[in-house]
């Protein structure tokens, strides 16, 4: 996925659905929600809770993409190029991770 391009797919939806972007912590109530759906859906197909008969319709790559497009409408109200940032991330994971996950012995 090119994120500054997502990015700018959903800028151009918003501007030409949505209106315009709710607020920064309208969003983050909205990506908290969508965290939690995901949530709801791993909690009972992969772990101990029973799923319940109006769950297993549920679509976790659409849950999923509701997070992505929520993270993306916060990047880009906030001005932030997620592509960038997540460039730098990946730098940074792989300088401080590469070693120690290769040391763990819990993933071994």
């Amino acid at each position: 996925m090119d994120i500054k391009n997502t990015q700018k797919i959903v800028d151009d939806w918003i501007k030409e659905h949505g209106v315009r972007y709710f607020d920064e912590l309208t969003n983050m109530a909205q990506l908290t929600e969508e965290v939690g759906e995901v949530a709801r859906i791993i909690a009972r197909r992969y772990g101990q809770q029973s799923e319940k008969e109006s769950d297993k319709e549920k679509d976790l790559g659409e849950e999923l993409a509701d997070v992505v497009f929520v993270v993306l409408c916060l990047a880009n109200q906030t001005g932030i190029d997620l592509q960038e940032a997540f460039d730098r991330k990946m730098i940074a994971k792989t300088k401080r991770d590469h070693d120690r996950h290769h040391n763990n012995q819990k993933l071994r």
